[in-house]
């Protein structure tokens, strides 16, 4: 039976969260949960979780007094706060655990198995976004699906999401980000996935794990917490993947375009901005597929994404028609018109060294004869003591594009610069700007019919408002 806000009782929570009850009926039942007390909702319980910025206890009597029947509160908190430490009456209920957070771990994934979902977890260093929304565009196709929107992929985000399921759910397909060891396992104990995919394993989250053996050891922590009944799929064409997943002697598919994967993408055919075309192959059957989208690097995405469909049984037609619906995600090299003959290649929603190559390789195809590309490169982060040599790496990559102009922007942007041009980029055409703005500016003044611009970098440096300004220039 599908547990359902408006019937689940303090009860059932206080258990599932391994926590006490110290005021209240058991028998309270709630309508909702909720992290933010600026939004609760009257009969909700009221989680206090500790960011960065912001502390929950610090806003428990503003959630009572939004009419919050519950709140969920940390031990250490109970007696120095006034809005709780006096309670006796039947009402709010107030339970206490040691951890917030790991209270919201626990809730998330007794309400997961609550509801009969067949459930698909998804992480790497590149790729895991557009793979998910891959994803679900297939299982949508046999089942209303649940995925985790935005950023939603973390320690707070992925059990916020799974929360929102309810019996009319049949899949589900979930994005997991990490910054540090032990986050992969963590969120694959709450999600106790029925699939689990890793897309690769790249120079990403360096700052957390050292290098990039730990970047593979913290991806496939997936593979060790996923349990005895999960399917596991990885990127075959991946040597260090595929050397650490086997440490853990689980059943795996693989997928890539090297002969030995279970699932191999052939005849692949360019389409420049219109696309891509190729055959899937698998255990003797094999599909035409179409993406409507550019970038080789979508491939593999759809590998990925096929590959999990898989898992559940999908049929390959099913497949075929979910990737031919997929469209982009906001970012991830969105290829648009600027005006009728210039093009906007905007790739603005995150950088590491792994997803700037491939979106490298992915322009090529669009720089037909003649036609000149100008770059804005924003600062990647969280790459530890690989930071200098990797923005040096990324100049050179943008020099093999031979750039008609080249900005970039951040505390590292020099070295990005001197990389361009000791790759043959001339001085003059490359640049370190101070803003945006200076971006968008010294673009328009160049910018001419025919012309590409690319536009990239990590979350942090905000590169799509050089995107924003310049659609407004050019309407």
């Amino acid at each position: 039976m599908a547990a359902l806000w408006g019937a689940v009782t303090a009860r059932e929570i206080f258990k599932a969260v391994k926590g006490i009850r110290i005021s209240g009926s058991p028998h309270t039942v709630f309508d909702g949960f909720s992290t933010d007390s600026r939004t609760v909702r009257p009969g909700e319980i009221f989680c206090a979780l500790k960011g960065e910025r912001f502390d929950g206890h610090d806003f428990l009597s503003k959630a009572l007094e939004r009419g919050a029947r519950g709140l969920l509160v940390e031990k250490a908190y109970r007696t120095s706060d006034q809005a709780v430490s006096g309670l006796t009456s039947s009402e709010p209920v107030v339970i206490t655990v040691k951890d917030c957070l790991e209270a919201l771990g626990w809730l998330a994934a007794w309400w997961r198995h609550k509801h009969r979902v067949s459930l698909v977890a998804i992480t790497g260093s590149a790729g895991k976004t557009t793979s998910k929304e891959m994803t679900a565009l297939i299982l949508q196709r046999v089942g209303k699906t649940l995925k985790n929107e935005g950023n939603l992929n973390n320690l707070i985000g992925l059990p916020l999401t799974l929360l929102q399921l309810d019996g009319s759910f049949r899949k589900a397909v979930l994005e997991m980000g990490m910054n540090r060891p032990g986050e992969i396992a963590r969120l694959t104990e709450i999600a106790d996935p029925d699939v689990g995919v890793i897309t690769n394993v790249a120079r990403a989250h360096l700052e957390g794990v050292g290098d990039l053996d730990g970047v593979a050891r913290a991806k496939v922590e997936l593979v060790e917490k996923i349990s005895r009944e999960g399917k596991v799929v990885l990127n075959g064409d991946d040597a260090l993947l595929m050397k650490t997943a086997a440490l853990f002697r689980k059943e795996v598919l693989t997928f890539g375009l090297g002969g030995k994967n279970a699932l191999r993408a052939t005849r692949i055919q360019n389409l420049g901005r219109h696309g891509l075309s190729f055959r899937m192959d698998f255990e003797g059957n094999s599909w035409p597929v179409r993406l409507e989208v550019p970038g080789l690097h979508n491939v593999m995405n759809a590998l990925a994404s096929a590959a999990a469909a898989l898992c559940l049984e999908v049929p390959g037609d099913v497949m075929v028609q979910g990737l031919r619906s997929f469209r982009g995600v906001k970012g991830r090299f969105q290829v648009s018109a600027l005006s009728e003959k210039m093009v906007l290649v905007d790739d603005t929603y995150n950088a590491n060294p792994s997803s700037l190559e491939a979106a490298v390789q992915s322009l090529h195809p669009l720089l037909e004869e003649g036609r000149r590309i100008f770059v804005a490169l924003g600062e990647m982060f969280e790459l530890g003591n690989a930071t200098i040599e990797a923005h040096y790496d990324a100049g050179r990559m943008i020099a093999a594009l031979g750039p008609y102009r080249f900005l970039a922007i951040g505390a590292h942007a020099s070295e990005m610069i001197n990389g361009a041009i000791e790759a043959g980029v001339a001085a003059d055409r490359a640049g370190v700007a101070q803003t945006h703005d200076e971006i968008v500016k010294e673009f328009t003044r160049q910018l001419r019919a025919g012309d590409l611009v690319f536009v990239k970098g990590s979350r942090r440096m905000g590169m799509e408002k050089v995107v924003e300004g310049l659609k407004r220039l050019f309407p």
